[in-house]
C-alpha cells in the first residue's frame, strides 16, 4: 500500500477510478452532465480556496519567522507549485461553475440577478472578481515577489505586498462567497 500511496499520481487515478464508480453505482440511471459537473465544480473548488488558504492563514503569517537562510526553500520550490495549483484550481472552479449554472440553465438568471437567483448570481460574482484577483493581481505580483521574472529590490517588495493584499481581499471575499454557493440548492424557489 506504502508504493501506490507514495505516487501521487496513482493516488490521483485511483480516486478519480472510485469516484467513477460511486457515480455509476449511485446516478446509473441518472448520470448527467450536470452531476459530473458538480463533482468537478467542488472538487476544483476545494483545490483553490484550500490553497488561498494554506497561503493566508499558514504561509503569509509565518513566513516573517522564517530565518533568512530557510526563505529560498518556499520562495523558489513551495510557493510556485503551490500557485501553479492555486491559478488553475481558480480557472476551473469559474470553467466548470459556469458550465455547470448552464447546464442547469441558469446561467444568465444568475449573472443578471433574477428573481430567485440572486443568492447564486452573487456567489458567481464574488468568483469572477476573485478570479480576476488571481489571474490579474496575484500571479503577475508573485511572479515579481519571488523573482520569477526580473524585478528590483524595491518592485519585489510592493509587488509581495500588492499579492498579499488581493490574496487577503479574495480571503474575506470567499467566506461569503462560499455561503451563496453551498446555501442556493436549500433555498426554496
Amino acid at each position: 500500500m506504502g508504493k501506490i500511496l507514495e505516487n501521487l499520481n496513482l493516488v490521483i487515478l485511483i480516486g478519480v477510478v472510485a469516484a467513477i464508480g460511486l457515480m455509476m453505482g449511485f446516478h446509473a440511471e441518472s448520470l448527467t452532465e450536470a452531476v459530473v459537473l458538480r463533482w468537478l465544480h467542488v472538487f476544483f473548488g476545494i483545490t483553490w480556496i484550500g490553497l488561498l488558504y494554506y497561503f493566508n492563514f499558514v504561509q503569509i503569517p509565518v513566513m516573517p519567522t522564517v530565518p533568512a537562510e530557510l526563505k529560498p526553500g518556499v520562495s523558489k520550490y513551495i510557493a510556485p507549485k503551490a500557485l501553479f495549483y492555486f491559478r488553475w484550481g481558480a480557472a476551473f472552479t469559474v470553467l466548470t461553475g459556469a458550465l455547470l449554472a448552464w447546464s442547469n440553465g441558469y446561467l444568465v438568471e444568475a449573472l443578471t440577478f433574477t428573481d430567485g437567483f440572486r443568492l447564486i448570481g452573487t456567489g458567481m460574482w464574488l468568483a469572477l472578481i476573485m478570479a480576476f484577483n488571481v489571474w490579474v493581481i496575484i500571479w503577475p505580483n508573485q511572479q515579481k515577489a519571488l523573482g520569477l521574472v526580473e524585478a528590483d529590490d524595491a518592485t519585489k517588495a510592493k509587488s509581495a505586498r500588492t499579492a498579499m493584499l488581493a490574496s487577503r481581499t479574495n480571503t474575506l471575499l470567499s467566506i461569503p462567497m462560499l455561503y451563496a454557493m453551498a446555501s442556493f440548492q436549500s433555498l426554496p424557489r
